[in-house]
């Protein structure tokens, strides 16, 4: 049996399995979902099996005590094979009460239905994403996000990461069935995770009939545009040569696809409060929950992306946004980003809910580090400290292996030495 490695979202489930009814796990498919509410649960029913889903089914049909019945709490693996179950936990919840009774897994949203009981108050959802690097063991954890917070900045660290094993990194993705396999496996299980995605997936998240090879110049064309503003149009002119009778309604129903699927996940614009008026961008910036997914989607290996550096810089923002979703997620953040019309940008903004924020450049390499620390200055200066706090850190992700502090006071810290 293989061994279990602890997750950094299982704070987060204790601690709205304390606050709410039921706590729904939602997020792409093979990122643990299953296996980590388990731990949670004293029963389990996988309706991934064809067995007990149709006893499942049949008793929610018929019987809606022994669809529930069993010791608390109690787990209900991709739940959205029977859409009657939130109903009847929402139900069961109202009379009975108590909390930390029923846990849901999904990896799709399901159709949105009004008549469905709303969930206020009763059901808590947690997104859950691929391993980070310090969850996988990639990364030394020397630096802590939450200290960067409590503005512990006299940092120091060593990260083992060269640009060949950031590579393998990128493509290999944090899926937790490929940590510790070989090389050559764990880059095979990420291309087959894409092909059943756009192969099948994506024709039975919502019963909408779509074609795979559509599907897979789609995620090409959002790939090319991975880590950055691109319109829609841009995206959808990356397509035309090869799909010409892609019109906006069709483009819009594949995207959404993926994003009910977990599979892309833009990042939003930030909007601080600012000294001076300033327009600002609010276009989302093009993101895939996993690097892996568009590295697979370009058909690009780990020798292909070191062959391209610009390519391999925005993986890298895919890689480090991914990892600080993970981090910040646990602290009760948001990471967004930052662009205005001046042209000042800043790859992520870690806002959380308490009103602190960090900002955070994201450079692969080492001669871009004086350009990202004076870009973190000048946002620092444009926000208005009267309405909203100073930044808790100025941070330069990068791909170096040493950690250091400037004499501007910004941060440098390799990816490969960061945790939550």
């Amino acid at each position: 049996m293989k061994k279990y490695i602890p997750r950094l979202i299982e704070t987060t489930i204790s601690d709205q399995m304390s606050a709410a009814g039921c706590v729904l796990i939602e997020g792409p498919k093979y990122c643990g979902k299953s296996t980590t509410a388990a731990r949670f649960a004293k029963t389990v029913v996988r309706l991934k099996n064809p067995l007990v889903l149709k006893k499942y089914e049949a008793y929610a049909a018929t019987d809606g005590e022994k669809l529930l019945e069993g010791e608390k709490p109690m787990l209900f693996d991709e739940w959205q094979k029977i859409l009657a179950l939130w109903d009847f936990i929402g139900d069961d919840i109202d009379t009975n009460g108590g909390s930390g009774q029923y846990i849901l897994t999904g990896s799709s949203k399901p159709i949105e239905d009004g008549n469905r009981h709303t969930g206020t108050g009763r059901f808590a959802k947690i997104k859950m994403r691929p391993m980070s690097l310090w969850e996988s063991g990639d990364s030394s954890g020397q630096i802590s996000l939450s200290r960067l917070f409590d503005r512990y900045h006299e940092i120091s660290g060593d990260s083992e990461l060269n640009f060949d094993k950031i590579a393998l990194l990128i493509c290999r993705g944090g899926w937790p069935e490929s940590i510790g396999k070989d090389d050559r496996i764990a880059l095979l299980k990420a291309r087959n995770y894409y092909a059943s995605l756009t192969e099948s997936d994506i024709k039975n998240v919502d019963g909408i009939k779509r074609d795979p090879e559509r599907a897979k110049r789609i995620m090409r064309a959002y790939a090319r545009n991975i880590s950055s503003l691109a319109s829609d149009k841009t995206i959808m002119d990356d397509v035309a040569s090869n799909d010409s009778a892609l019109d906006v309604k069709t483009f819009g129903s594949y995207t959404n696809a993926l994003r009910k699927l977990f599979v892309i996940e833009d990042v939003l614009a930030w909007s601080p409060k600012l000294r001076s008026r300033t327009t600002m961008r609010s276009s989302d910036k093009r993101q895939f929950t996993d690097p892996s997914m568009a590295a697979a989607a370009m058909g690009a290996g780990p020798n292909d992306i070191l062959d391209d550096i610009n390519t391999m810089g925005l993986l890298f923002e895919s890689l480090c946004t991914r990892d600080l979703r993970i981090y910040a997620e646990k602290l009760g953040g948001t990471v967004y980003y930052y662009h205005d019309k001046t042209g000042l940008e800043v790859d992520a903004i870690v806002h959380l809910n308490n009103g602190d924020w960090g900002a955070a450049e994201i450079k692969l390499g080492g001669n871009e580090i004086d350009d990202a620390a004076e870009n973190l200055i000048k946002l620092k200066n444009k926000v208005d400290t009267d309405k909203m706090k100073e930044p808790k850190f100025l941070m330069v992700l990068t791909g170096l292996n040493y950690a250091y502090r400037r004499p501007d006071g910004v941060l440098v810290v390799p990816i490969g030495c960061l945790r939550d």
